[in-house]
């Protein structure tokens, strides 16, 4: 018999696995059912546009008048060539803005490759591209314009931003190289019909998957935050901590082995029965302290992590909010 509810349950647990520097799958449960699809969706969709990346925007070939030209002594057609530009990942180094141009020159005979087009404005993430090939006698010289941007913008909502006597190129900026979800089944108490969201992430290098995660996470509280300004909503949880303004419920209970923490201070909280944020943000300095075998540099690393979370050494817990925190984490380590 199911039991009558006032609220949906809220999920409590996360899991990171990240399989290498660019693959990760992030993991979340239990959800109610028909709710783990409503939010992986549009994360999806974020996950695919909202993070920032760089990428050629155009060309100007020396010899070449148009994309289905040829250059001498090279083997690659121009579009063969434009399409190795675009293989390429690019970052634009802060000091030098949004957008940059940069020539290059080049003689056969020999291969060239990603690594080879490293500036003092461009850094090159992916440097193993074969970009073109010259025959001995052949000369290549080309200046490419990189630009920061977000999603993917087609060459010809460039051509009016571009040098007219330029080759545009379809932009692909997002850094997001996959981002698929899958749904399971997930039992909690006698009930089979809760969900997990199981969510494969990989990245081109440029940033990790669960940077990308953050920043679509970041990008869809941003948007839906509209909704509570002009309705005059307070959008906080307070089914089970009131109080809290507007932190969700979620980022105290966040486990610690997500925080990307060093081995020695995670072995340390973890050695302390520490399993959630929540109960770093309850202690103050001298409880951080008191653990053992953390020393001033875990110490320091804890904290940093905590205001990076927006729980800086400012960040208050009036007494009651403390204790039904305290209650909750208490009921997931049961």
């Amino acid at each position: 018999m199911r039991k009558i509810k006032t609220a949906p349950f809220l999920p409590t647990e996360v899991e990171i696995n990240e399989i290498s520097p660019t693959k990760a799958q992030v993991v979340a449960y239990p959800f109610e059912s028909g709710y783990a699809v409503t939010l992986a969706h549009p994360l999806r969709r974020l996950l695919l546009g909202s993070s920032i990346g760089y990428a050629p925007i155009s060309v100007k070939i020396e010899g070449a008048a148009h994309e289905f030209d040829s250059i001498r002594g090279m083997h690659e057609d121009i579009a063969i060539f434009i399409i190795n530009l675009k293989s390429i990942r690019f970052k634009i180094k802060e000091e030098m803005g949004e957008r940059v141009k940069v020539s290059y020159s080049f003689k056969g005979p020999g291969k060239i490759l990603s690594s080879e087009l490293n500036t003092d404005e461009l850094e090159v993430v992916n440097g193993d591209i074969v970009v073109a090939t010259l025959n001995e006698d052949a000369e290549l010289n080309f200046t490419m314009e990189v630009a920061k941007g977000i999603g993917y913008v087609p060459s010809e909502d460039l051509r009016d931003s571009i040098d007219s006597d330029a080759i545009a190129i379809d932009a692909f900026f997002t850094p997001v190289r996959k981002a698929n979800y899958s749904i399971e089944n997930v039992l909690v108490e006698d009930n089979p019909d809760y969900e997990k969201i199981v969510f494969d992430i990989e990245t081109d290098g440029l940033i990790t998957p669960v940077e990308a995660f953050g920043n679509a996470l970041k990008t869809m509280n941003q948007q839906l935050s509209v909704f509570g300004s002009i309705l005059n909503l307070d959008l906080s949880v307070s089914s089970d901590i009131a109080g809290i303004g507007g932190n969700e419920l979620k980022s105290f209970i966040v486990p610690i082995d997500t925080l990307g923490l060093s081995a020695r201070s995670y072995n340390s909280l973890e050695r302390a029965g520490i399993k959630y944020i929540g109960e770093l943000v309850m202690m103050g300095e001298k409880e951080l302290k008191n653990i053992r075998n953390l020393g001033s540099r875990s110490l320091a690393e804890i904290q940093e992590v905590l205001a990076d979370r927006g729980f800086g050494s400012d960040f208050v817990l009036d007494e009651d909010t403390k204790n039904a925190l305290a209650k909750k984490i208490a009921q997931l380590k049961e």
